[in-house]
């Protein structure tokens, strides 16, 4: 394929008005989304899409000054110098090309995966086919095209708003339930008691990466007790208990017996198969969007492959990216389950009582035309070439982009 133009856009979806949630210490304020719309074109006119940026976990936009404003901004200059007149044959072309470039290293992971997506969605529509069917070719399996959900929800609440939105989560048939702790050792153990009591068909996973970022940080002693108690009260796993890097952490906890989960936040494919590597988590969370794609995934897909780890994707932002991330669940060996975050007013999913969604994200949505088709928390993957969903340009418009981070973190000793 001749690459013609690459394209990245900053776009921002207000949280209006701004929402504040108190955790342990402190309180967050939720300001906004921000994604990065990526669209590769070949000379021939056809289109390739992806979402980018920084990841929503490491929040490296808050902590060392990124921003997806700026990564856009990566795209259309390093990247697309790099890209564009080039001819590529196998996709990994690319990679090589963005690598030889002056970006930092991070900044470098972070195209390569957007790219990557993008150049996949271009070969299926070349070839009319999914890329679930590329995929499946390339792994050697036959693809799975419906697939569960677990629910991603769940933020800095009192512990009967969690029960609330496990219990309206369950009904909608999701195969887990998925929620952000913080909010003092006392609250959380009190969370993860109700929720034991309170649900019988939906599992229970934490997602504790809030304790490393607290102010005032539990402290091993606690995070191992509440790791501990989780486990015993049936939670399916415990994700990010400590900082990404701590690969030593991870090992220590996994001593107590408790499912550990983690992984979004490695740097880069190989990260991932080092705290594969360690033996420590139960559950390892790539992402296409954050860790070179597709390809990128590969590595550690094939690493837990007949391994006691099961390879769980990370997705946490619009349906775009939910899709490129189940055309990966579809076709990889082993790989069964994918993350659905849960934000208000989800038009693909059915009324209950309780909105279970975190905040307003209306991008997330409006950023394909149409819906994912999902159906008592299952997906069923697209069966069009590429990606398989239309991309909606008139959120170009809609959704100008805000300069500024996307959440803040103000400690009660600041």
């Amino acid at each position: 394929m001749d690459i013609a133009d690459v394209r990245g856009y900053a776009l921002s979806s207000p949280i209006d008005p701004v929402q504040e949630r108190p955790f342990h210490g402190g309180v967050r304020r939720l300001r906004k989304r921000d994604v990065v719309l990526v669209v590769v074109e070949t000379r021939d006119g056809r289109q390739g899409f992806a979402t980018a940026g920084a990841s929503s976990s490491a929040m490296r936009e808050y902590f060392e000054g990124d921003s997806q404003g700026t990564f856009a901004d990566v795209l259309e200059e390093s990247v697309a110098d790099a890209l564009e007149d080039e001819s590529i044959d196998e996709i990994t072309d690319a990679h090589d090309l963005i690598a030889e470039t002056n970006l930092p290293a991070h900044l470098r992971t972070e195209a390569i995966s957007a790219v990557d997506v993008a150049l996949y969605d271009i070969r299926g529509k070349e070839l009319g086919a999914p890329i679930y069917e590329l995929l499946a070719d390339e792994y050697g399996t036959e693809p799975t095209t419906e697939m569960p959900l677990y629910a991603s929800a769940g933020m800095y609440m009192e512990p009967e708003g969690y029960v609330e939105q496990a219990e309206a989560l369950e009904e909608l048939g999701f195969f887990g339930y998925k929620y952000r702790p913080g909010i003092g050792p006392d609250g959380d153990r009190r969370t993860v008691d109700l929720l034991a009591d309170a649900v019988d068909d939906i599992e229970i996973m934490l997602d504790v990466h809030t304790w490393w970022k607290l102010g005032e940080a539990y402290g091993r002693d606690t995070v191992r007790e509440l790791v501990a108690h989780a486990a015993e009260r049936g939670a399916y796993w415990i994700e990010e208990p400590v900082e990404p890097d701590d690969h030593a952490g991870y090992v220590e906890l996994a001593e107590t017996g408790a499912p550990l989960a983690g992984g979004e936040s490695e740097e880069s494919p190989a990260g991932l198969v080092e705290l594969g590597e360690t033996g420590a988590v139960d559950f390892l969370q790539g992402d296409v969007r954050h860790h070179e794609g597709f390809t990128g995934c590969r590595d550690a897909i094939e690493y837990c492959d007949g391994r006691d780890v099961e390879f769980v994707p990370h997705n946490f932002g619009t349906w775009l990216g939910l899709q490129a991330n189940a055309h990966l669940v579809a076709a990889a060996p082993d790989v069964r389950l994918l993350e659905y975050p849960v934000f208000e007013d989800d038009p693909a999913l059915d009324e209950t009582a309780v909105d279970p969604g975190m905040y307003p994200f209306e991008l997330a949505y409006d950023i394909i035309e149409g819906q994912p088709a999902i159906e008592d928390g299952h997906l069923t993957v697209p069966d069009g070439p590429g990606l398989g969903v239309d991309v909606d340009l008139d959120v170009l418009e809609e959704y100008p982009f805000v300069d500024g981070p996307w959440t803040e973190f103000h400690y009660d000793d600041e």
